[in-house]
């Protein structure tokens, strides 16, 4: 079985119009059209991983075609990536890790650099960079 057929199997499984997979992983229709073709492109790891998520199927068959199609029940509690979860409880720190996680990529570290400079004022100290700590 192809990528292309695995990702249309895990899809239709789940019982989602390629619309709908689209708008859950956040890529126009277009694109699951795209990956589902016979000579389609094929979705980047994270798309992959949204797929498999979504669609309530294992990654590494998804990816390779190895492994179960589904999910064990261990598996399934354990479909959070650690790199996703939240554990954050202050309000604030929360809002703001989800800016940076909106923010397009260019915009990241100029970012961080205005909050470390805003922290530099609050408290005096300076920040170490990577341009400081080789100085």
């Amino acid at each position: 079985m192809t990528p292309q057929q695995r990702i249309r199997l895990a899809r239709r499984h789940a019982g989602l119009s390629q619309a709908a997979l689209g708008a859950a992983v956040g890529v126009q229709r277009s694109a699951v059209g795209h990956w589902e073709a016979a000579r389609g492109k094929f979705p980047s790891v994270a798309h992959l991983r949204e797929i498999a998520l979504v669609t309530g199927v294992q990654f590494e068959w998804l990816a390779t075609g190895r492994g179960s199609m589904g999910l064990s029940a261990d598996t399934a509690l354990d479909s959070v990536a650690a790199a996703d979860a939240v554990l954050v409880e202050d309000p604030l720190e929360l809002r703001l890790l989800a800016a940076f996680r909106a923010a397009p990529t260019r915009a990241r570290a100029p970012l961080v650099e205005v909050v470390e400079q805003l922290a530099e004022l609050r408290t005096g100290r300076a920040r170490v960079t990577a341009k400081t700590a080789r100085a």
